[in-house]
């Protein structure tokens, strides 16, 4: 669709700026704090909101609590582009809030738990669909929303459900999460994996006035713990060409943030992060039971069990160490140069003025499972470095510019897969990376990368 087909939509979401004002206040007005993770109320006002556009809406439930909802606006090609947001929200203490947690306005600002994160861009989203059919505008794709729960506790009833009981299928998929910090705006286009893994020690009890007749399980496990941070800070990884890309995008974003070395220690090795550590009930007693739980990320392309055999390998060494628990994935990404972060990136550049990076992000969530599925994926959103604080907060332009880049995006996302200027491969997801074990003595990690 040319540039001159949709200026309608775009004078319409700025002639109606107020408007979208309008629907972040109503839909941060709506407690869906998770947990409990409630959202049937919100989800029924845009149920409402969106058949008085004349469109059916579709709920899909796996919790009575917790539904999702989808619906389309049909375009003028065989391509679509998904539109993906969450309506859960974290808890908040409104003692500790300047302002009211459910909503409130004080000049260009929007506050309310949700208001960035990610209520503000289902507002946007909202607009743009209304601004298409008040306009009659045909847009120049499929354009199908899908509206979930659950995301913050990563619960099964929100995004899983929906794939499990909906098919879901598109040639782009943009996530509304913030994608800002301190001005600098980007678009993800990869995630990171993960390794979550408990460490249990035990050993033999004794009274604290004869430590030596015991074996103290919380020095074991010290031991272990210590191993384990100094094996996988050892670790440096090398990249393919289209990861090393978006590494040395995400440095360059993330280094007037954090620093340069700093930035560069985000992807170039495991994140290690000992965040649980329990043992022992009274401090006359030898412990005979510890644990520690660790928060392990890895870089897309980082093979996940190749580090996570390291871990095993650490542990195994330990007597009276084991791991009891653990849960993994593996990071996902998309081509930098593709035509969907092309799309995003480029029309968000021309709307704010500014650069857009194409950055990893440092965890990961639901952009992770839709790639799993084979639906191209990337977060983008306008607004502020608040989510999850108090005084969370949006503004009225971030909402009206965040509303033009999507009302744009289905042109632009169309023209550039028409333009075929990708080589990148889906089947490159997931690549494997070098994994290059630094002067450590432990590690059995191998040079094996394809």
């Amino acid at each position: 669709m040319p540039t001159s087909a949709i200026s309608p939509v775009v004078t319409y979401l700025r002639e109606h700026r107020e408007d979208i004002a309008d629907i972040a206040l109503t839909l941060v007005g709506y407690d869906t704090q998770n947990p409990p993770g409630d959202v049937r109320d919100v989800v029924a006002w845009v149920e409402s909101f969106v058949s008085d556009l004349g469109i059916e809406t579709e709920r899909v439930v796996s919790d009575s609590t917790k539904p999702n909802l989808v619906f389309s606006l049909p375009g003028d090609s065989d391509r679509t582009l998904l539109f993906q947001g969450h309506l859960d929200t974290v808890p908040f203490d409104a003692n500790e809030w300047t302002f009211d947690p459910l909503g409130e306005r004080d000049g260009d600002r929007i506050y309310g738990r949700g208001a960035t994160d990610m209520k503000g861009a289902i507002a946007s989203m909202l607009a743009v669909v209304t601004a298409y059919t008040e306009t009659n505008t045909v847009p120049a794709a499929n354009l199908v929303f899908a509206f979930v729960s659950d995301e913050e506790i990563a619960g099964d009833a929100g995004l899983p459900a929906l794939l499990d009981q909906h098919t879901l299928s598109a040639d782009g998929c943009v996530i509304g999460e913030t994608t800002c910090e301190n001005g600098r705006h980007s678009v993800t286009v990869a995630d990171k994996g993960s390794i979550w893994v408990t460490l249990r020690a035990t050993g033999t009890s004794a009274h604290g006035s004869r430590p030596m007749l015991g074996e103290n399980a919380i020095h074991r496990l010290f031991d272990a713990v210590d191993h384990v941070e100094t094996e996988l800070g050892a670790i440096r990884f090398a990249f393919n060409p289209v990861v090393q890309a978006i590494v040395d995008e995400s440095v360059e974003y993330y280094r007037p943030l954090f620093g340069a070395d700093t930035s560069l220690e985000l992807f170039d090795r495991p994140s290690v992060n000992l965040g649980v550590v329990a043992g022992g009930d009274r401090v006359n007693v030898v412990p005979d039971v510890a644990e520690a739980k660790f928060d392990i990320r890895l870089t897309a392309g980082v093979d996940t069990h190749r580090v996570l055999e390291t871990i095993r390998d650490v542990v195994d060494a330990h007597d009276g160490v084991e791991i009891r628990d653990v849960s993994w994935s593996t990071g996902t990404y998309e081509d930098p140069d593709g035509p969907l972060a092309n799309a995003v990136a480029s029309v968000a550049s021309e709307v704010t003025g500014t650069r857009v990076y194409r950055r990893s992000a440092t965890g990961g969530g639901d952009a992770k499972r839709l790639r799993n599925t084979g639906i191209p994926t990337v977060e983008f959103g306008l607004g502020t470095d608040t989510v999850h604080a108090v005084d969370e907060f949006t503004t009225t332009d971030a909402l009206v510019d965040n509303a033009e880049v999507y009302a744009r995006l289905p042109s632009e996302l169309v023209s550039q897969l028409d333009a075929g200027n990708s080589t990148f491969e889906s089947t490159d997801v997931g690549i494997l990376s070098t994994i290059i074990p630094q002067k450590t003595h432990h590690s059995e990690m191998h040079d094996d990368s394809r």
